[in-house]
């Protein structure tokens, strides 16, 4: 049985699509491609169909992740009931998903950065009207919620760890 992890901001193309492929990366580094099933979503349909922007991309890219597969989504209700973990970037959206109601019994919302170590932010600030180094810093800090939450699942569902994390 999969576990199912879900990344969600606004508009889906800066903050998500980052922590879904760096989430993915350390997943696949770690062996558990197999278990875990990654998806991210925005609270908003600004973005349908279109990929990451375009910084996102080249930042994730200078770090061996490529996001040009993933295309802008909006979050559905359904979310709440396919998904385990729905890791949201700010207290913003982690409200907007609250008004769509409850998710299945054991589903666990929270934001992102909950999961971080070496940051005491615990929002995902949104890179999208900065300059590149906005969209440094989301990486470094997905990077380290990703390392955090790949440890929580493995110790919350005894998945073994078959590489690096």
């Amino acid at each position: 049985m999969k576990v199912n992890v879900l990344f969600v901001c606004m508009g889906n193309i800066c903050r998500s699509p980052m922590a879904q492929g760096v989430f993915e990366h350390h997943v696949a580094q770690a062996g558990l491609a197999d278990l875990l099933h990654v998806d991210s979503a925005g609270t908003h349909a600004y973005h349908v169909g279109e990929p990451p922007d375009e910084r996102a991309r080249r930042t994730a890219q200078a770090r061996g992740i490529d996001l040009s597969g993933q295309r802008a989504r909006r979050i559905e209700r359904a979310d709440l009931e396919r998904f385990d973990y729905v890791m949201v970037m700010d207290r913003d959206n982690l409200e907007n998903v609250r008004l769509m109601g409850e998710g299945r019994p054991g589903m666990r919302l929270s934001l992102f950065m909950e999961f971080g170590n070496h940051w005491s932010e615990r929002e995902v600030p949104d890179p999208y009207y900065g300059g590149s180094t906005g969209f440094e810093r989301v990486m470094d800090m997905v990077e380290d919620a990703s390392r955090g939450l790949l440890l929580h699942l493995c110790q919350a569902h005894d998945l073994p760890l078959k590489g690096r994390g």
